[in-house]
C-alpha cells in the first residue's frame, strides 16, 4: 500500500473516502480491541492491521470477531486472532489478554472501544439498565487496563479509549451513560498522571453519534423536548466509524508519543 491509500466509507459531504493508511505504523506491534466485532471497534481493528499491526480482535460476539479476524488474515497486511471476551467479567478478561500474549505476542496497544448505551428518561431508568451501563462501558474499560498494565509497564505502550461526548457534556436522557462515559474520561486522565513517567501512555476519543448499530439504542423517548435534543445535535451528521478509528489508530501510534491525558473530540462540532 502506498501511503496516499484511501480506506473508508464514501461521503460526499467529506471527500470520496476517509482515513489514510500509513503504512507498517504498527508493524511490530501487538494491539487488544474490545469491541472488534462491530462499529467502532471492528474499524479499529482493521485500521491497525491495515498498518501492518498483530490485532486481537476481543468481542462478547463469537461470530463476529471470528468474520473480521479471517478478513484481516486474508488481506495484505496484518494478522489477527480472534477471543471471545466479556469485559464486564474480571476472570474472562484475564484469560482474553493471557491469549492474546501467547498466540501474537507482548501487548503494547490496548483500544477500549467495547460499550452499550441508549436513552431514556431518568424517572423511568431502571436499575438493572444503569447497571449494565456502568459495567459494561466503565467496570469493563477498568478491567482491561488493569489487567494489561503489567505489561505495558514490561514493554512500553500505550492505551486509548473511547469516551463520548456525553463524557464531556451533560446530554438530555442520558444520565447512566453519561455517568459511564464521564467517569471514562476521568480513568482516562487518572491513568495517565499515574503512568506518565513509567512508559505507558493513556489517552480517549470522544466520539459524538456515530453510524453504527448502537446508534439505534439512541431513539428519544416519547415526547422528548427537540430543544434539549439539538444540543447533541450538528449539521454534519453522524460520523463513520472509520473516522473515529484512525484517531484511535494516530493515539495510539508512535506520532502521538507526547500525548497522554488528552480526550480528542471527533464530533462535528458538538462540543465546540
Amino acid at each position: 500500500m502506498s501511503p496516499t491509500t484511501r480506506v473508508g466509507e464514501p461521503d460526499p459531504n467529506r471527500g470520496t473516502a476517509v482515513g489514510t493508511i500509513t503504512p507498517e505504523r504498527f508493524l511490530g506491534k501487538v494491539a487488544v480491541v474490545t469491541g472488534a466485532g462491530s462499529g467502532i471497534g471492528q474499524a479499529t481493528a482493521r485500521r491497525l492491521a491495515a498498518e501492518g499491526g498483530s490485532v486481537a480482535c476481543l468481542d462478547i460476539a463469537a461470530d463476529a470477531i471470528a468474520t473480521v479476524a479471517a478478513e484481516i488474515n486474508e488481506g495484505p497486511s496484518g494478522r489477527a486472532v480472534a477471543i471471545r471476551c466479556d469485559v464486564t467479567n474480571e476472570d474472562s478478561v484475564a484469560a482474553a489478554l493471557s491469549s492474546a500474549t501467547e498466540q501474537l505476542g507482548p501487548v503494547t496497544v490496548v483500544c477500549n472501544v467495547a460499550g452499550t448505551g441508549g436513552f431514556a428518561r431518568t424517572e423511568e431508568a431502571t436499575l438493572a439498565d444503569w447497571n449494565k451501563m456502568i459495567a459494561v462501558n466503565l467496570t469493563g474499560t477498568f478491567l482491561v487496563c488493569r489487567g494489561a498494565l503489567p505489561g505495558l509497564l514490561e514493554h512500553g505502550g500505550c492505551i486509548t479509549n473511547v469516551v463520548s461526548t456525553a463524557g464531556r457534556i451533560g446530554q438530555p436522557y442520558s444520565a447512566a451513560y453519561c455517568a459511564s462515559k464521564g467517569g471514562v474520561a476521568l480513568l482516562t486522565k487518572a491513568l495517565a498522571v499515574e503512568y506518565m513517567g513509567r512508559g505507558v501512555r493513556v489517552n480517549g476519543v470522544a466520539p459524538g453519534g456515530v453510524d453504527t448499530p448502537i446508534i439505534w439504542n439512541f431513539m428519544p423517548p416519547k415526547g422528548a423536548d427537540q430543544k434539549l435534543m439539538e444540543r447533541i445535535m450538528t449539521p454534519m451528521g453522524f460520523s463513520f466509524p472509520s473516522e473515529i478509528a484512525g484517531a484511535m489508530a494516530f493515539l495510539s501510534s508512535d506520532e502521538a508519543a507526547y500525548a497522554t491525558g488528552a480526550i480528542l473530540s471527533i464530533d462535528g462540532g458538538v462540543t465546540a
